[in-house]
């Protein structure tokens, strides 16, 4: 454990904790930063073959902590776990860099054999309170698990698993994210409020809204060429902006519904800051 890696885990804490306010509050108050480094000296420990010993400064976090990770398991850089309480993470797990979990979530097996009984978290992976992510499963990279979903097939990069079992609702390219962010932009107001990966069917009507406002956008960029190219200037005047103030309502409408949503990830469900 490197003091480089150590800074890594108190940023951490500050991108993804809007209510983290200093680094001496962080290092004396998150039980999550503790728990990740009372891992990190149990997991060079079990390395080292002092198992024992290993076992019991894991015992020892449990306690001070809330949250159990087997010094066996395998984690990466920037790990972030939020409240933290109940959070156990068994011998086999492997997560990757940048990866969250929030309170309740188990990484666990589904059988006594010895090997790989654990799941692979890859790089990005955000896990929602009360998840059950159960067997040598592989939940691809930015992916998100819901809340309370339980989880024992296989998920694909960037997916979103809610549900008992779990479901894939949500699986958008990064190509047509871009183009809604973008449209958001240009319309005034934060298409994100409204929780995309939630299974919402007025989410589902405005960004087919989005996607149509990119084609009629496209289509316009097309026909403005052609016009310019036969000396027409009337498409290189700036359009008005719309006033952000008036999609103010809307958006708090939106957000407020997000986080009312039960299929949502674990920093609207389970933020009690």
């Amino acid at each position: 454990m490197s003091l480089k890696q150590i800074r890594e885990d108190i940023a951490s804490v500050f991108e993804r904790d809007p209510a983290a306010r200093n680094t001496f509050e962080v290092i004396t108050t998150y039980p999550g930063l503790h728990a990740i480094l009372h891992y990190r000296v149990a997991n060079w420990l079990w390395r080292k073959g002092f198992k024992w010993l290993a076992r019991l400064l894991s015992t020892f976090s449990r306690w001070m902590t809330g949250i159990e990770i087997h010094p066996g398991a395998t984690i990466g850089r920037r790990f972030f776990i939020d409240h933290g309480m109940g959070v156990v993470i068994g011998e086999t797990a492997e997560i990757g860099d940048d990866c969250t979990l929030y309170h309740g979530v188990t990484l666990g097996g589904t059988t006594w054999n010895k090997g790989k009984r654990h799941p692979t978290l890859k790089n990005g992976v955000v896990v929602g309170a009360g998840a059950k992510v159960l067997g040598p499963i592989e939940v691809g990279e930015n992916a998100r698990i819901g809340s309370n979903a339980v989880v024992t097939k296989e998920v694909p990069p960037g997916a979103t698993v809610v549900g008992i079992p779990g479901r894939i609702v949500r699986k958008v390219s990064a190509e047509l994210d871009e183009q809604r962010r973008k449209i958001a932009e240009k319309i005034g107001f934060d298409a994100y409020g409204v929780a995309d990966e939630m299974p919402d069917p007025i989410a589902r009507s405005i960004h087919n809204l989005m996607d149509h406002m990119h084609a009629v956008d496209a289509k316009i960029d097309t026909m403005c060429k052609a016009l310019s190219q036969l000396g027409d200037t009337t498409c290189s005047d700036a359009l008005p902006r719309l006033e952000e103030e008036t999609f103010v309502a809307l958006n708090d409408d939106n957000r407020e519904k997000a986080e009312k949503g039960s299929g949502c990830c674990g920093e609207t469900t389970a933020d009690s800051k």
